[in-house]
């Protein structure tokens, strides 16, 4: 399976695609981005009274990413059937929302979680990476900031490990690169039915042949969410100020589901540019009868 190397201005294009994405088949795209964005949102019904209850318990964390890393396991063939309804939405085949569950039955489960656990195991050589040049005082650092948050004394906020900016730029840099690893390989698992191991190989050859397009990307991507938190900004202050002539409940009534179409319009904005990177940087060279997104759910 080979990989391309695109040119800077790739990015931008990326961006586009992720932007104009559900054009086609809206009904489908904006309905499977509902049944990701609640799957991922379930193991936080689990972990977050965990947080309130136990947030001085050190023990707390561990169960926590514990159960966020089987949580994440277990959701992604969720997230490899909805890149396959993208993918038949793009290319004018029937598609809908529910077949982002199809991944659960055809077989590919077990390549899907292995390219989770695979992306779990680039998790903890990055993070690995960050303590091994700034030192494990961030995680001191963190554990206090999470047990303010959780009794609700902000006051007793530590300052800033020393570090820290180290611990930044070197996670910025490797975030960049497993961004592009996870895009590609997710495609490569979920629609050219690579396994997982040579899914990841391909998504680790590709980020590193398109490492400047992805910095494009990411900075115009910057720039464009700003102006989006903007433009949200201000429309949720004028919301609130109806709000405050007609009633509390009106401001209500339009800002949750404001808020919930935000960020539906968010997950298919991601996944969309994720697709597009994909689809440019890997050859279409898939196996027979690898997309999945034409059997009835």
């Amino acid at each position: 399976m080979s990989t391309r190397a695109m040119g800077p201005l790739a990015g931008i294009g990326w961006l586009k695609s992720g932007i104009n994405l559900g054009r086609t088949n809206a009904k489908a795209i904006f309905g499977g981005a509902a049944l990701v964005l609640v799957g991922t949102l379930l193991p936080s019904a689990i972990t977050y009274p965990l947080q309130k209850a136990m947030a001085d318990d050190p023990k707390t964390f561990v169960i926590i990413m514990a159960i966020s890393m089987v949580a994440g396991l277990l959701l992604a063939p969720l997230i490899g059937g909805f890149f396959a309804v993208i993918d038949a939405a793009e290319n004018g085949r029937p598609a809908k929302a529910t077949n982002v569950f199809a991944l659960y039955r055809r077989g590919t489960f077990a390549r899907m979680v292995g390219f989770g656990l695979g992306m779990l195991v680039l998790y903890a050589i990055a993070f690995g990476l960050v303590l091994a040049v700034v030192g494990t005082g961030i995680i001191d650092w963190y554990m206090a900031v999470l047990a303010a948050q959780a009794n609700h004394h902000p006051e007793a906020i530590p300052s800033l490990p020393s570090g820290f900016g180290a611990a930044l730029a070197l996670g910025s840099v490797l975030w960049l690169l497993i961004a592009g690893v996870y895009s590609i390989a997710l495609g490569q698992a979920a629609l050219a039915g690579r396994t997982a191991l040579d899914a990841l190989r391909d998504g680790v050859l590709g980020s590193l042949k398109n490492l400047l397009p992805l910095l494009v990307m990411v900075i115009v991507g910057f720039f464009a969410m700003l102006v989006f938190i903007l433009v949200l900004g201000l429309l949720v202050m004028l919301l609130a100020l109806l709000g405050k002539l007609v009633g509390t409940w009106l401001m209500i009534v339009l800002v949750v589901p404001l808020y919930i179409a935000m960020f539906l319009a968010l997950y298919v904005v991601m996944f969309g540019t994720m697709y597009a990177m994909w689809r440019d940087i890997c050859a279409d060279d898939r196996q027979e009868n690898a997309v999945i997104t034409q059997v009835a759910v």
